[in-house]
């Protein structure tokens, strides 16, 4: 009996620590009343410009993209006397009409402590999947942690995105993975860029895991890199290489990410975009400030509601324009080419009538 009980500890032990980021994201603890003014102007526009990006946390290919600055406000109290001080957070989107594409922006004096998350900046997206969901209090259900399941919070899903960047080489691709999608969850154990549902703050697992269960259908869809300006070594780090620039260099952090439009999502986990309709989104972001690490509910949003995300189609973006011009200029260069035609005709025509023509002379009878 002493083998089979020192295996139940080990695999509980397991849980617990693949269980941690879990806790720390989700430990949420809110003092007084929600108060909210959310600005009306913020809005994101994911263009239709295929074939631009590259997915390797570098932001040179997104300076033609439009964005939106946002001021970053506590989460818990969305006050602007308390907004991260390093600067502002932008957010730029696209698609290509298979996938979207996310960057992140934010200015940050660098701070990296290998192999420790809260020490390290971490962001996250989050995107309203069921119609009920709120922004406040990560889908909003009211059911208490020991309730909560598919049946009791129906439509108060969230899909989120979480980047901890504690052992992900900078450049370097994370999130979905033949390992962990193998096993059927939203995972990553190389770099913890990880896919997430939740109903409210104490209701977050990993996509495929509920309170009932693994359902082994589910992956991680995410795919993501990260990048800080103060780097030296533009053909890529290895592990080896940490912690890759010197600490507290003045310069900006660069989060990219991308997932496809549509997923085989069957559990409502996954928020689906559609082309030519508006999804409801919000990004956050942790930093160690004062050498303090973060904790899970001390983190910095774009706002205290969900801003509005496009996915305008490509006629729309582009293609009617481009379409538009060249066909004006079809047109007035055939305008151009029949008027030097009739020219040209009109030219050979009288030289040929004068060559032979033939001049008249009377003739006596």
């Amino acid at each position: 009996m002493e083998q089979p009980l020192l295996l139940r500890l080990f695999l509980v032990s397991l849980a617990v620590l693949g269980s941690t980021w879990i806790r720390f994201v989700a430990s949420h603890q809110e003092s007084g009343n929600w108060h909210c003014e959310a600005d009306e102007e913020s809005r994101v526009s994911a263009e239709f410009k295929p074939g631009l990006i590259t997915l390797d946390g570098h932001g040179d290919d997104w300076e033609n993209i439009d964005g939106f600055e946002f001021s970053l406000l506590p989460a818990l109290d969305p006050d602007h006397d308390h907004e991260y001080k390093g600067g502002k957070m932008t957010v730029k989107a696209l698609h290509d009409g298979k996938d979207v594409y996310f960057l992140l922006k934010v200015d940050g004096e660098y701070i990296y402590k290998k192999g420790n998350d809260k020490n390290c900046p971490s962001v996250a997206l989050m995107f309203q999947v069921g119609e009920s969901a709120t922004y406040h209090s990560m889908g909003g259900c009211k059911q208490s942690p020991d309730a909560c399941n598919q049946k009791t919070c129906r439509g108060y899903e969230v899909d989120i995105m979480h980047f901890s960047i504690g052992n992900a080489i900078p450049g370097r691709l994370y999130g979905g993975n033949p390992v962990d999608n193998r096993d059927g969850n939203g995972g990553d154990r190389f770099g913890h860029l990880v896919d997430l549902y939740a109903w409210n703050p104490h209701c977050l697992n990993l996509d495929g895991v509920s309170p009932k269960g693994n359902d082994t259908s589910a992956q991680n869809d995410w795919k993501g890199a990260w990048w800080h300006s103060s780097f030296t070594t533009h053909s890529g780090y290895s592990e080896e290489d940490s912690p890759y620039s010197t600490k507290g260099q003045k310069g900006t952090f660069y989060f990219e990410f991308s997932r496809a439009l549509r997923t085989m999502d069957r559990l409502q986990q996954d928020v689906q975009f559609t082309i030519g309709q508006t999804s409801k989104f919000s990004a956050a972001f942790w930093y160690p400030e004062d050498g303090n690490p973060w904790h899970g509910s001390g983190h910095y949003t774009i706002g205290c509601d969900w801003v509005p995300l496009d996915v305008p189609s490509g006629s729309s973006a582009g293609i009617k324009v481009v379409s538009r011009s060249s066909w004006d200029a079809a047109n007035g260069f055939a305008f151009l080419l029949s008027v030097v035609s009739f020219g040209v005709s009109a030219f050979v025509g009288y030289w040929v009538h004068k060559k032979n023509a033939i001049s008249f002379q009377p003739i006596d009878v």
